[in-house]
């Protein structure tokens, strides 16, 4: 069994279509409420939640978007140094608001990735999916890199490299909302052999037709499991809509919670059903180096 460690976070390039895990995973997807500015309170109600989730089976949970602090703009630009977490040069962030969390990872032998705002030691704030491992290690993990909007905008610096976390023989991709955008973004994943693609979020109330089909899109464009735990309730005009959900590599949801309300839910990845797929839609493999080469331009 492989433990996941700080150094178990990478960035490699060309390693698609990477060694298939050999044993499954239960994962979960949670969706839920955070009060704004209290990275303390959030952090125990994120700790129950991970628990739920143990309870399930989950070896990994995810929590939504900025979590900890909670997604509120005004209370995020009011107060930095209530709302952010610092990490040290070496990633860690040692912040004792955060101890329900390593404790139960710890108990659990769990792996959370759960949103929060990042302060670096050059000054750089960052949207992150911080992970606490199963020996109660938080590292700051993963900086969004598609910054959304003028507040995020004016809020966050974006990051500059993708990150890989490695869980029992499972390559699970990070990113963060807005990056499930972009198709390049989860290709990236697939291109560093994710087998798996975990993101945060925090979808508006208004955005469910983009919210349901973006992730069932990226699991289907890089045949990879993806997890989508999303923000629920919260002030106007930052209200969000939960579905938190996760999809199977041919893009079919394997479970959903509602558009409303507190949930967890947990789906197992199958490695034999991700060698299935892989074998039957062979896009990773079977892409060309120049996507068709030189374009010509035609007139009718």
């Amino acid at each position: 069994m492989t433990q996941t460690t700080p150094a178990a976070l990478a960035a490699t390039p060309d390693a698609a279509l990477a060694a298939l895990p050999d044993v499954g995973l239960r994962v979960a997807a949670v969706q839920a409420e955070s009060e704004p500015g209290n990275v303390a309170g959030n952090a125990v109600s994120a700790a129950r939640l991970v628990a739920r989730a143990a309870d399930c089976g989950a070896r990994v949970v995810v929590l939504p978007e900025l979590f900890l602090p909670a997604y509120h703009p005004p209370t995020l630009a009011g107060d930095p140094a209530g709302t952010d977490v610092l990490a040290g040069h070496d990633g860690e962030v040692a912040d004792p608001r955060l101890d329900p969390l390593r404790e139960v990872a710890r108990d659990r032998r769990v792996v959370v990735v759960v949103g929060a705002a990042v302060r670096h030691p050059d000054g750089r704030r960052t949207c992150s999916a911080l992970v606490v491992d199963g020996a109660g290690r938080a590292d700051a993990g993963y900086a969004k890199q598609h910054l959304w909007g003028p507040d995020e905008n004016a809020l966050f610096t974006p990051g500059s490299r993708g990150a890989t976390l490695l869980v029992d023989g499972w390559r699970l991709g990070l990113g963060v909302c807005y990056d499930g955008c972009f198709p390049e973004h989860g290709r990236a994943a697939a291109d560093d052999g994710a087998h798996g693609y975990l993101c945060p979020s925090g979808y508006l109330v208004g955005s469910e037709h983009r919210r349901d089909l973006y992730y069932r899109a990226r699991a289907l464009d890089n045949t990879m499991y993806v997890v989508f735990a999303n923000a629920v309730g919260g002030p106007a005009p930052w209200r969000f809509n939960g579905g938190a959900a996760i999809h199977d590599p041919e893009g079919r949801t394997l479970d959903r919670g509602p558009d409303t309300g507190v949930a967890v839910v947990v789906a197992r990845f199958d490695p034999a059903e991700l060698h299935r797929v892989r074998d039957a839609h062979r896009m990773l493999a079977e892409r060309l180096p120049g996507q068709g080469g030189k374009r010509h331009l035609l007139t009718g």
